[in-house]
């Protein structure tokens, strides 16, 4: 791309743009607002974060961190807020890590909402647990004492 510069005599010059100066030894800059020269790696998925947990090799507490700032998709009805499930010993919501779970669950045409898992113990109603994946390969179920155990560590978490 080629820009221009104005001189004092009214007259513009165009050429090529001025050359990025190198930092470092040898390595191209990534000073503010540039692409930094090795990407740092993305944090691993939900879906991911499942799969690891439900083998043992993730600990609950990684667990939570990751769910915590992921993406959950969440069917949903006519009105605002949750569908439950009340066929089950306590009531549960149906929670998938990503669209393709939950299309697997609910189908190609189902509405849904997306929140963060934050979000999701936040807004969560007592006595409610949730069901992830449900129709996946590595479904998690998390009963109403365990959602408050999630609470409990994101509290502490926030606040000491």
């Amino acid at each position: 791309m080629y820009g221009y510069d104005q001189t004092p005599g009214g007259q513009q010059h165009y050429g090529p743009p001025p050359q990025q100066p190198m930092s470092g030894v040898g390595m191209p800059g990534a000073g503010y607002g540039e692409q930094p020269l090795y990407p740092e790696p993305s944090p691993p998925s939900l879906a991911d974060a499942v799969r690891a947990f439900t083998t043992g090799s993730l600990s609950a507490e990684d667990f939570q961190q990751i769910f915590a700032t992921s993406k959950v998709y969440c069917p949903r009805g006519d009105n605002p807020g949750f569908l439950a499930l009340h066929n089950t010993q306590q009531p549960v919501i149906p929670m998938f890590s990503s669209l393709k779970e939950l299309r697997r669950y609910a189908g190609k045409e189902s509405k849904y909402f997306v929140i963060t898992g934050a979000e999701v113990i936040d807004l969560l109603p007592t006595g409610y647990g949730f069901v992830l994946d449900m129709e996946g390969e590595h479904r998690m179920v998390f009963d109403a004492k365990s959602v408050e155990q999630m609470v409990d560590f994101a509290m502490r978490r926030m606040y000491g």
